[in-house]
């Protein structure tokens, strides 16, 4: 009798077993032994959405600044590298004039009387047809976009704006706007 009583709890278990299972498998919008279950829901909550496009706002708000920086210090840059190249071809017309590789005007002290000259070149001594030629177009002012640069003569008041006309000693943006490090341009 034992041995029967057994086997009858061990088969009453494998259709509870067989049961449970086939109630897992079916799908969730059929009822279940009298439970009713409501339909899977695809889709985002309102919440959802809106913490999702307040993440992106202040992913925003960080790189727009970060973007409008690297185009300003591209162009400081480019302004650097046109100053050095505009002042370096004006040292270096004053070191020819000094050595006697060029002739010097009266009242320029050995430096170019105006830009165009470094690009137009100037006739050397003892020499026919040969010019000296320092810069082969005058730099664009990044700041301006033009190729308009303030300018400074060796007579001149260095915290002057005028330039008295007399040679190009040195050389400024017109641009009034301030550097990142918080200098003006035309100090530079």
């Amino acid at each position: 009798m034992k041995s029967t009583t057994v086997a009858a709890v061990r088969e009453a278990l494998a259709r509870q077993r067989a049961a449970s299972r086939n109630d897992r498998r079916q799908s969730p919008d059929r009822c279940t032994a009298g439970a009713h279950r409501e339909p899977l829901q695809l889709g985002f909550t309102l919440i959802e959405l809106i913490a999702t496009v307040f993440i992106i706002s202040i992913l925003l708000g960080v790189a727009v600044p970060l973007a409008r920086n690297s185009i300003q210090r591209q162009k400081e840059v480019a302004l650097h590298e046109a100053l050095r190249e505009l002042r370096t071809a004006i040292d270096k017309y004053k070191e020819a004039s000094e050595r006697g590789m060029i002739p010097m005007k009266l009242d320029t002290e050995g430096y170019p009387e105006s830009l165009r000259v470094l690009v137009e070149g100037v006739d050397m001594n003892g020499t026919v047809g040969k010019k000296l030629k320092l810069l082969r177009r005058i730099p664009t002012d990044p700041m301006t976009n033009t190729t308009e640069w303030g300018l400074r003569s060796y007579q001149d008041d260095p915290k002057n704006n005028s330039w008295g006309g007399q040679n190009v000693f040195d050389v400024y943006t017109k641009s009034q706007g301030t550097a990142l490090d918080g200098t003006k341009y035309k100090d530079w």
